[in-house]
């Protein structure tokens, strides 16, 4: 897994972690810039050829990119 930058770092340790239905959800207040560069670090979760696609991952992360792109630059 690739380095987190501080950013990244400090707004994955501030965020709070929700439970909801199934799982738990982990709100993160930062940036639109930390958004993006966290949604690219998750782009595995859709699937390559070393980490198998699980579905509810890919579906997360989807929604999270339409969240990430809806914020203003």
């Amino acid at each position: 897994m690739a380095k987190l930058a501080p950013a990244e770092r400090a707004a994955l340790d501030q965020g709070a972690t929700v439970r909801r239905g199934q799982g738990y959800t982990l709100r993160v207040t930062a940036v639109p810039a930390v958004h993006h560069q966290l949604l690219a670090r998750c782009q595995p979760l859709d699937g390559s050829h070393c980490v198998p696609m699980v579905p509810a991952q890919r579906k997360a992360r989807r929604e999270y990119g339409n969240r990430v792109s809806a914020l203003t630059p």
